[in-house]
Order: structure tokens, then C-alpha cells, then sequence
């Protein structure tokens, strides 16, 4: 074997086709596009187009929406954190956020933030620096003698105080707050009979 004589394998390039040479090539005088028409010229996109009628595409019904905005956040379980535990990979002593979780090997990376669920069992007492935690995790953590810091929540109280504060500087009125809980919805059969 010399360098000269390597070859690809059989089939690994295939021939580009010669047009417009000549009627005897069999791809001459149009190249293989047929004659006139909308479809013989370059540049024509007809897929999806349905001669003016409302193309299927648009008869299907839209649902959903995508938040160009929303945060990617890497979610982990209470199981999880026990697991680490147990292995000795957590140092419960110290405050656990999203690089201790890393170097323990909990999660691949931190994305945007932490999120605690809920799921499986939590005996030992950790303190969590996390973005945010479900209701149930929370529950969990604190049931067994330890503590979740949320930073989503201190970012939002933040964010909040801003825009009073620039409200404020405009001589603009507090926003109202949303009312919040079962307490402060009233069915339409409730405000008949308190209307009796």
C-alpha cells in the first residue's frame, strides 16, 4: 500500500450529474427540469401552498406557548440529596448551593439555578441556598430540623421594591395586590344569597 494508491471505498462519492451538455447526455437542452412553468425556475417554494385555499398548517389549532424568558433550572430530589448524604459527598455542616451540589456530583451543572422537589425521603438536616423549592420540599427540609433559603423569592421582593421605587419618583399610585387564596373568591351562588 503506498500513499498513491489509497482509494475511497466504492460508493462514497457519487458522480454530480453534467447537465445542459448536449440532447445525447440524456440531461441536456433544459437539464432535467421539463418545460416552463413556476416549477422549472429556481428559488420556487410550493410546499405547504394549497392554490389559495387556507393551507393546513394554518386550520390546525394553536395551544401552548413557549416563554422566550423562563429560567432553566436544574431540579433535583430530596432522594438525591440523601443519596449524596449517605455517600458522605455533602457536608451537612456547611450551607449546600448549586456548587456544592456540583462537586458532589448531585447535578451536571447549575443552569440558571436550583430547584428542590419533593420527591422520596430527607432524614438528615441540611441548609439549602437554592433559587426555589416546592411547597412539599420545604415541608420536608424543615421537618427534619433543617432550613431552605429561596433566591427567588428574595429577587423578587427586590424587583418588587424597584418599581415603587421608580412609582414613586413618578408620583404614580402603588399598584393593588391580587387578592390571594379561596378566602377572597365568592362564587355566583354565594353572592345570591348574601344578596337575599
Amino acid at each position: 500500500m503506498k500513499l498513491n494508491e489509497i482509494r475511497d471505498n466504492e460508493g462514497a462519492h457519487k458522480k454530480r450529474m453534467r447537465v445542459g451538455r448536449g440532447p445525447g447526455s440524456g440531461k441536456g437542452k433544459t437539464s432535467g427540469r421539463g418545460v416552463k412553468g413556476q416549477k422549472s425556475r429556481t428559488g420556487v417554494s410550493l410546499l405547504g401552498f394549497e392554490g389559495g385555499q387556507m393551507p393546513l398548517y394554518m386550520r390546525m389549532p394553536k395551544r401552548g406557548f413557549n416563554n422566550p424568558s423562563a429560567l432553566k433550572l436544574a431540579e433535583v430530589n430530596l432522594w438525591r440529596l440523601q443519596d449524596a448524604v449517605d455517600a458522605k459527598k455533602l457536608d451537612i455542616k456547611k450551607d449546600i448551593d448549586g456548587a456544592a451540589l456540583v462537586d458532589a456530583g448531585v447535578i451536571r451543572r447549575t443552569k440558571d439555578g436550583v430547584r428542590v422537589l419533593g420527591t422520596g425521603e430527607l432524614k438528615a438536616k441540611l441548609n439549602l441556598v437554592v433559587w426555589s423549592a416546592s411547597a412539599g420540599a420545604v415541608k420536608a427540609i424543615e421537618a427534619a430540623g433543617g432550613s431552605v433559603k429561596q433566591l427567588r423569592i428574595e429577587a423578587e421582593a427586590k424587583a418588587a421594591a424597584r418599581v415603587e421605587k421608580r412609582n414613586a419618583a413618578k408620583g404614580k399610585a402603588p399598584a393593588p395586590k391580587a387578592p390571594k387564596g379561596d378566602a377572597n373568591k365568592i362564587s355566583a351562588r354565594a353572592k345570591r344569597k348574601a344578596a337575599k
